[in-house]
């Protein structure tokens, strides 16, 4: 009787411990799976809406570029200080700079202002895309349910356990954004935590299950870009198209990074003196920039690139062999603003438009393949997370014959990219340490 009267008195005990540890977890990882799946949905029916009406009017990007760019950029600065950029380098602040930057850059307010502003800046044709936001809306989201915990819960060990929230939030939206939940889990690791403690590894990942489980209930299992068909038989050509396509992708992912690291070293003073003490009509005039590439491009470069990278995939988009460059040209002019918006999904168009460039010197080789290789480069090149970039694209391919190519660019573009800038993520996180 003594051991069912302790049992009882000590259930309930247990089933508590259980949900602050598991339950929590879980039920966060289901609100960003939610949370993702309409989100992407929010952004793709803005996106829709710009290229509806630009199709009809030719001059319609000459007034909504410029004039979101200055509504952004306000609202921005205005209401919703820490949601510009991509989220990434304040998710990773977060987590590796003073304890109170958690509690300013993942709060409630900055997760609604992510999700509205940068809906507001698609509107415009700006290009942006949304991964990289979700990761700092999964990761803010989950660091809210910290309330739910006693405040003696989290005195055990000050930070571990917003810490915690926080990762497996941000690398549940990743997993939710992509539909990969693989992804999930190494770029948690790579580019967030660099490490994995036995302790938190099983919440982690099934928090990415979780929210990946959920975007596959609502939207299918659909995979991000389609499938990359690849035949079994490997060019004799491939190992140069490796190394030039790594060297090329690394070049310019390099220069990308540098470029946005050193606004100082290269805008003319007159704009660096606009964007300081008047950064609306900063915001402006990047977006009459972003107007104009975008119409000189018959519309290519305007928003995130998917379209164009799913119609170089299937054969069906034609773009000329600047695209990328002018991509490139159209993602500055988006970022340097400060609006609200994600690199990953630019980054991969910008990467098939290099591999469809370089068909012309490769001829014999598919498309596909070449397109598959620039992929995974300058998104390697970009983050300098060459692991995460694989994983990325490899779940798009049908066939493993490509894989230790894949590798291969993706090492060498995030190399050569070191020659010119640190990691990105990581040098802008360090911007807010000291804010």
């Amino acid at each position: 009787m003594r051991i069912l009267a302790l049992i009882e008195r000590r259930a309930p005990q247990r089933a508590r411990r259980l949900w602050l540890h598991y339950g929590v977890f879980w039920l966060g990882a289901v609100a960003v799976g939610l949370v993702a799946v309409l989100y992407a949905r929010l952004i793709d029916f803005g996106y829709a809406r710009f290229l509806h009406y630009a199709s009809k009017y030719v001059w319609l990007p000459f007034i909504a570029a410029p004039a979101m760019g200055a509504i952004t950029v306000w609202l921005t600065r205005r209401f919703f200080d820490g949601a510009e950029g991509s989220g990434i380098p304040q998710v990773i602040a977060a987590l590796h700079g003073p304890e109170t930057l958690g509690a300013k850059l993942l709060t409630p307010r900055i997760l609604a202002g992510k999700i509205l502003v940068s809906f507001l800046a698609i509107l415009g044709g700006f290009t942006i895309g949304r991964e990289g936001p979700t990761i700092h809306v999964g990761a803010a989201l989950m660091f809210s349910l910290r309330r739910f915990y006693p405040h003696r819960f989290r005195l055990i060990r000050p930070g571990v356990l917003e810490r915690r929230l926080a990762l497996a939030g941000a690398a549940a939206g990743l997993s939710a954004a992509f539909n990969a939940p693989l992804a999930g889990v190494v770029f948690a690791i790579e580019e967030l935590a660099r490490s994995f403690e036995q302790r938190t590894s099983g919440v982690l990942i099934s928090a990415i299950i979780f929210a990946g489980v959920v975007s596959l209930g609502i939207q299918g299992n659909y995979v991000y870009f389609g499938t990359i068909e690849i035949s079994a038989g490997l060019p004799k050509w491939l190992s140069l198209a490796v190394v030039l396509i790594g060297v090329v992708a690394g070049v310019l992912g390099g220069i990308f990074c540098w470029l946005l690291l050193n606004t100082r070293r290269w805008l003319p003073g007159t704009l660096l003196d606009l964007r300081s003490q008047r950064p609306v009509a900063f915001g402006a005039l990047c977006g009459l920039v972003i107007a104009g590439v975008g119409v000189l491009t018959h519309g290519h470069t305007f928003g995130s690139g998917y379209a164009e990278a799913r119609g170089m995939l299937e054969g069906s988009t034609q773009v000329g062999p600047a695209y990328p460059l002018m991509k490139i040209v159209s993602m500055v002019g988006s970022y340097l603003p400060g609006a609200p918006g994600g690199l990953f999904a630019p980054s991969l168009a910008i990467g098939a438009g290099i591999g469809n460039t370089l068909h012309m010197v490769f001829q014999q080789m598919e498309l596909p393949m070449l397109i598959a290789l620039g992929m995974v480069g300058y998104l390697a090149a970009v983050t300098q997370s060459p692991i995460t970039a694989f994983v990325i694209v490899i779940e798009m391919i049908n066939g493993h014959a490509l894989v230790i190519s894949l590798m291969a660019t993706a090492l060498i573009a995030s190399q050569v990219s070191r020659f010119f800038a640190p990691p990105l993520y990581e040098a802008l996180s360090e911007r807010y340490w000291h804010k």
